[in-house]
């Protein structure tokens, strides 16, 4: 398993950010995935406009993963409506 660390931008409105939430930990969860820790960044500007929205929930995992997961999960993320952005970026140890 490799570690990783996944940015997602969820979007403002509450009951959006946790429906998102809860899909994003329930498909991490379903794949096999360990989450090590949790960091809720908070809200912020978009650099640009995704989806008519200028600014996002950020939230920062750290993750333990196998490669083929990722793919699948990049997938699946792909179709979750309540998740404006993602970020995966393998942790060089």
């Amino acid at each position: 398993m490799r570690q990783y660390e996944l940015t997602v931008i969820f979007p403002l409105e509450d009951d959006q950010h946790k429906a998102g939430r809860e899909q994003l930990l329930a498909d991490l969860t379903a794949n096999g995935v360990e989450i090590e820790k949790t960091d809720e960044v908070g809200d912020r500007d978009l650099a640009y406009e995704i989806n008519k929205r200028k600014r996002g929930k950020y939230v920062l995992f750290t993750i333990k993963a196998d490669p083929e997961k990722i793919a699948t999960l990049d997938r699946i993320f792909k179709l979750n409506a309540n998740i404006v952005k993602y970020l995966f970026v393998r942790v060089e140890e």
